[in-house]
């Protein structure tokens, strides 16, 4: 191994044991028997392995883990990251999951070998035994929009989806109208369900029955919007407002329209969610509600930087406020129009 420095995989290949072995035994950490523990040491001291950082300072390396990077929204949360990395003087590591769980043991391997401080993880499903093993790392994991129902006890960090849900409709009930479709993103995210929620509250409170055929399940990507928008502008009686649980998404119901030959406000009133550039380059310019990304993704960041430096640390829940941006999609419903 002469000419390189020397890796944990290094010394997990001579020892013939796993690459978190070898790291439970560098943190002094339990699952590993005595006589494995004194021989991965021998190993260490043979080898010449340097440890990465200082006791309770880190390496300064935070893995990032998203479904995919080819929309707008994780642009913006990308952003976020790294400049409150570049700020903390950490560097980050991206890996795409594509909607697949995250957790895997080659995962794992790859992580615990690059000596990570943390784990930042974006709208992705933790297995249960990744959790445990970056448990036995003692590795810290915050959420960002988590899938499912999170673990309560991992710190997380959303915006106030529901609160978005209910304002854009509120909006839309202010200028007038009465049917008011809605297409969600994917359904098992959390956040998803709570904008939708949100929405079901707004037309509770206002007197207006909540009607399931107005409400489709998308895939927050333009494609899904533009197929559920035209489900909806095909029914017999079509909403004269349609809220997309993402901005990309809202683009699609834009297509949907013009195919159906409906003008936007006049015919359709849209509102989005996420407030990304592309509610400025489309005309005209999209209502959307504004969820903080950036602003989440970097105080992800900055929790995991403090946990892998104080791991006494409370594990919060931290929750941003989304704002209603009135942009030109929407205006009150045609005279005479249900």
């Amino acid at each position: 191994m002469s000419g390189r420095t020397v890796t944990i995989a290094d010394i997990a290949i001579a020892g013939g044991v796993s690459v978190p072995t070898v790291s439970k035994v560098l943190n002094g950490r339990r699952g590993v028997s005595a006589a494995t523990r004194r021989h991965i040491e021998q190993l260490l001291v043979e080898h010449g392995y340097e440890r990465r950082g200082r006791p309770g300072q880190g390496t300064g390396l935070i893995d990032l883990v998203i479904s995919d990077l080819d929309t707008q929204w994780a642009t913006a949360l990308l952003r976020g990251a790294q400049a409150e990395a570049a700020r903390l003087g950490a560097d980050l590591v991206i890996t795409t999951t594509h909607g697949k769980p995250v957790g895997t043991p080659d995962w794992l391997d790859h992580l615990a070998e690059r000596g990570s401080d943390g784990v930042v993880l974006i709208v992705s499903e933790l297995l249960p035994a990744g959790r445990d093993e970056l448990t036995n790392l003692r590795m810290p994991v915050v959420l960002v929009d988590p899938v499912g129902s999170s673990d309560e006890s991992l710190p997380t960090v959303a915006a106030t989806n529901w609160a978005g849900g209910r304002d854009a409709t509120e909006h839309l009930i202010g200028l007038g109208h009465r049917r008011i479709g809605f297409i969600a993103g994917p359904i098992d995210q959390v956040c998803h369900r709570d904008r939708l929620d949100g929405y079901r509250a707004a037309l509770q409170r206002a007197g207006l029955t909540y009607e399931p055929r107005l409400v489709r399940q998308g895939d927050s990507l333009v494609g899904g919007g533009h197929r559920r928008g035209l489900e909806l502008l095909d029914l017999p009686e079509p909403p004269t407002a349609i809220i997309s649980g993402s901005d990309e998404q809202a683009y699609g119901v834009y297509q949907a329209a013009r195919d159906r030959g409906l003008r936007i406000p006049d015919d359709l009133s849209v509102v989005g969610f996420d407030d990304v550039e592309l509610c400025q380059w489309v005309s005209p310019q999209l209502t959307t509600v504004r969820q903080p990304l950036a602003e989440m993704a970097r105080e992800a960041t900055r929790m995991v930087v403090e946990l892998s430096r104080d791991a006494a640390r409370v594990s919060p829940r931290v929750e941003l406020a989304t704002t209603l941006i009135e942009r030109e999609s929407t205006a009150a419903p045609r005279v005479g129009h249900p």
